[in-house]
């Protein structure tokens, strides 16, 4: 499982970025950077854009990537009413994955504590973490 993120402000990525922490230091990157092995599973974390649009880049990438792609998190801010965190629901539609969480600007930390158990739900054998024990 990997994290990737696309990210206008810095408010996904940083949101991404605590994830991956929480999770045991689970890969992230950006959608922007090399693509992920074909097949490989990951989260999609994405802000919305204008009255509920998914990013061109965030399209772009699933255009030719959605293979891997399990669930989404979607930002936004709340005085967008009815399109708040709207591209989540458009790639979720879509892509038949879940809608994992719809972030207010930056998240807080009930959100990180929801995406950090559905990543490591999703991890091999349910729960193991990245990185090394020390």
């Amino acid at each position: 499982m990997r994290l990737v993120f696309d990210s206008l402000t810095g408010n996904v990525r940083r949101f991404a970025l605590a994830v991956s922490r929480e999770a045991g230091d689970v890969p992230v990157q950006s959608v922007r950077d090399a693509p992920p092995a074909p097949g490989e599973p990951f989260l999609l974390l994405t802000y919305t854009f204008g009255q509920g649009e998914v990013p061109a880049s965030t399209a772009a990438f699933l255009r030719s990537h959605a293979g891997g792609l399990r669930g989404v998190v979607a930002s936004g801010s709340y005085h967008w009413g009815a399109n708040f965190g709207r591209a989540g629901d458009r790639i979720a539609s879509e892509f038949r994955v879940p809608l994992v969480a719809r972030l207010n600007k930056g998240g807080t930390v009930s959100d990180r504590e929801q995406v950090t158990r559905w990543v490591r739900s999703h991890l091999p054998g349910g729960g193991e973490t990245y990185g090394t024990l020390d």
